[in-house]
């Protein structure tokens, strides 16, 4: 079973009313199970470092509806997306009393932790892999990401 048939089952769960789903293929098991109440985040739980071209995990916060939608500048030499690796949740710090990663305005350097997508009960750092400054942070904290969905827009330096 490759990446992306995995990546096909965690969102088959996630936009569906299944709460837990497992499958054995060629002697792999996979379980996924949709988390129910608030997110949790045990330091002792294990983490992953995903280095992508573009910061968060507050624990049982709920998720924050999206707002009317405002216009987003499009891409261009100046101005880079940062675009989520994989499919989550999106948290802009690493707990709910904590500081957000990073603002609208922030400088960035490459390997600076930008926000972290909790995917199957694992918290994902995703750190910048470009100098900037953080244009426009493009989803909300607690929001659930698509694979590439555009995170945040980047200014280059």
């Amino acid at each position: 079973m490759d990446l992306n048939q995995v990546k096909k089952l965690v969102k088959l769960v996630e936009s569906s009313q299944i709460d837990e789903l497992e499958i054995q293929d060629e002697g792999i098991r996979i379980r996924v199970t949709k988390s129910r109440g608030g997110h949790v985040f045990a330091p002792a739980m294990a983490q992953s470092v995903v280095h992508a071209p573009v910061a968060a995990v507050p624990a049982s916060q709920p998720p924050v509806p999206a707002g009317p939608a405002e216009p987003v500048p499009a891409p261009s030499d100046k101005l880079v997306e940062i675009s989520s690796p994989m499919v989550g949740t999106f948290y802009r710090s690493s707990a709910p009393d904590a500081p957000p990663y990073v603002r609208e305005g922030d400088m960035i350097q490459p390997k600076k932790i930008l926000c972290i997508i909790e995917a199957m009960k694992l918290m994902n750092e995703i750190e910048a892999e470009i100098s900037g400054r953080i244009a426009k942070i493009l989803v909300e904290n607690a929001q659930a990401v698509e694979y590439n969905q555009p995170l945040f827009l980047v200014e280059k330096t």
